[in-house]
């Protein structure tokens, strides 16, 4: 394992310092009273058979289970201790690994599956169950068994030569069974990844999979990582059955191996019956944990396996957390300086803007075929991507210098594919600003215009909605999670695609509520809906990334499309709009670009 992928556990490990030795020394306890039973056998053959010595066996049973007594208390003592580690390791990995998560940039999330970071959580229950579980226990017994070894030495000496060469082969065979079984576990854990990633994807899109029967494209393949599954699992369960069968014949071959050579002895009168007998006894406290350790090297795998995981996690750069100074909420002016960004290395620039200022307070309208980085501009706006070059600028600061909760608070944000959690309607919409009021959960309700629609329900705000808001309607959705947006008040609110989910009403409806919105914040909306168009004060047109276009709504549409843009229906006319200085107008849109209102070319 590279140190620096396992140097973040050291200082979550360090203050359990003092619980380990605690737990330590319980250790070298038990095993100290774990010779008294053999002990008590040996003088039991030795001293109270051959002499009939009854008060004798009274003392020593008397003595055994004092001992036995005080055994008990301290096994439970020291689980006691586990349960105390295994809590905190918990509490300090769980919440260090969901602080992580939560700080790294989106395009990091993206990178990767979401069964990646769904095993990450399930990697902190492995190192739990090691550091503080059996296999713990059993790494703190193991040192322990040289004590073991010593008695034996000064009971049955004569039998120290077949000890010796039995520890000598169950170290040999937890040594070749450990490399053995890291390779085999490894290469287990990655078939097991990519049949959950598949799975996760099934039950992610579980109503497309029902709705177009996609199972019988899908079995084949679920099929085919299913068997590879099965088969690194018997491969890896082949070779441990190998080794902790060829430890258990050990074992065996060693009882009678002592049993032999200690009956030759005894008939030499070169050692007593209850020697033989305690020495037997002991044995299987000797290689008991070795053996053990044979069958643990799959604990051991899945705990390195698990800490490089999260190690690489750890390391990752992530998002600012505190800011470098407060300052007063933005008026809503957003300026992109020379802006580059892409996907990756190989692929070409999803957005390359030179410089697009969008005004405060009104309606900026984003349009561009499919794949034109719409939903691009978007995110870089609100710093979820990080562009290659160039900066955001929020009232001329950059957005780099500010924590993403202070982004949040600032700009308001409705995907196209709205989220919702399996909570009620009043918890959804009180994310957007933990520890609201409810006066400003019915207000950001009203101006979405879901609240005549919450308060007919019969539970109100406190229904819940099912997982992913499964129990409302597309439009529904969608106008909680305007209002999830709206209840910081932010002064900027960027919405993608609002009313593809809307029926026409619904879409006036809202046009209604950009209009009054654009009065006092700065709207950013993607959208080709000729009803919510005639709003927009003005429009920048991107066209594989680039800004073909810019100006005042009216203007601009009329040179693209050549017609004016539909007259706006009833309802609150737009703030009137200052002198327009939203960017360089560009040239006429080329011949190979045609925008159409609508969404369609």
């Amino acid at each position: 394992m590279s140190s620096d992928k396992k140097a973040w556990l050291k200082p979550v490990l360090e203050p359990l310092r003092p619980v380990m030795r605690e737990m330590l020394t319980a250790s070298l306890f038990i095993n100290l009273m774990a010779l008294a039973v053999p002990i008590f056998v040996m003088q039991v053959y030795d001293r109270v058979i051959g002499h009939n010595g009854i008060e004798t066996l009274k003392g020593l049973a008397i003595g055994v289970c004092i001992l036995l007594a005080f055994d008990w208390i301290i096994r439970t003592s020291r689980g006691r201790m586990m349960q105390t580690a295994a809590l905190r390791i918990d509490v300090e990995i769980g919440t260090k690994l969901f602080d992580k998560v939560m700080h790294l940039p989106l395009r990091t999330l993206e990178s990767r599956p979401a069964s990646f970071w769904q095993t990450l959580f399930r990697d902190v229950d492995a190192i739990r169950n090691t550091v503080s579980g059996a296999t713990a226990i059993l790494l703190a017994d193991l040192p322990f068994v040289f004590i073991f070894l010593g008695v034996i030495f000064v009971i049955g000496r004569p039998l120290a030569m077949v000890f010796i060469v039995l520890f000598i082969a169950f170290i040999v065979l937890a040594w070749r069974s450990g490399g053995a079984m890291a390779e085999k576990s490894g290469k287990e854990r990655d078939v097991q990844s990519a049949r959950d990633a598949l799975v996760a994807e099934i039950i992610a899109g579980r109503a497309t999979v029902k709705a177009v029967a996609l199972d019988r494209a899908i079995r084949p393949i679920w099929e085919e990582r299913q068997a590879s599954t099965i088969e690194r699992s018997i491969q890896r369960g082949a070779v441990a059955d190998g080794y902790v069968n060829v430890g258990q014949g050990l074992t065996q071959l060693g009882s009678a191996a002592l049993t032999t050579v200690g009956a030759v002895f005894i008939m030499d009168h070169d050692l007593s019956m209850g020697a033989l007998v305690a020495c037997n006894m002991l044995s299987s406290r000797l290689y008991g944990p070795i053996n053990q350790l044979v069958g643990a090297w799959k604990s051991f795998a899945a705990f390195r396996q698990s800490v490089e995981r999260l190690g690489e996690v750890f390391g990752e750069s992530e998002e600012r957390r505190h800011s470098g100074l407060q300052r007063e909420r933005p008026s809503g002016l957003v300026t992109l300086e020379d802006i580059s960004f892409a996907y990756d290395k190989k692929s070409q620039a999803a957005a390359a803007i030179e410089r697009l200022e969008i005004r405060p307070n009104g309606i900026t309208a984003i349009l561009g075929r499919n794949g034109s980085g719409k939903t691009t501009l978007l995110k870089i706006i609100l710093g979820l991507y990080h562009p290659a070059k160039g900066r955001v600028l929020l009232d001329g600061a950059d957005i780099s210098q500010f924590t993403r909760a202070e982004l949040a608070g600032w700009m308001g944000y409705v995907p196209q594919e709205c989220v919702l959690f399996n909570a009620t309607i009043r918890d959804n919409i009180a994310y957007g600003a933990p520890g609201c009021s409810d006066e400003a959960i019915l207000a950001a309700a009203k101006v979405a215009g879901v609240h005549q629609y919450i308060v007919d329900l019969p539970d109100g705000y406190a229904t819940p909605i099912g997982e992913a808001g499964s129990r409302l309607s597309a439009g529904q959705r969608q106008r909680i999670a305007i209002a999830r947006a709206l209840i910081g008040n932010p002064p900027v609110l960027l919405l993608d695609e609002p009313s593809a989910s809307l029926d026409r009403q619904a879409e006036e409806d809202l046009r209604t509520t950009m209009a009054e919105l654009g009065r006092d914040h700065t709207v950013i909306i993607v959208t080709h809906s000729p009803i919510l168009l005639p709003v927009c004060r003005d429009v920048v047109v991107l066209d594989k990334g680039n800004v073909a276009a810019a100006g005042p709504a009216a203007e601009t549409l009329q040179r693209l499309f050549g017609v004016r843009p539909p007259p706006p229906q009833p309802g609150p006319a737009p703030a009137a709009a200052p002198p327009h200085s939203i960017g360089t107008q560009a040239p006429p849109l080329p011949q190979s670009v045609h925008i159409g209102v609508g969404g369609k070319p």
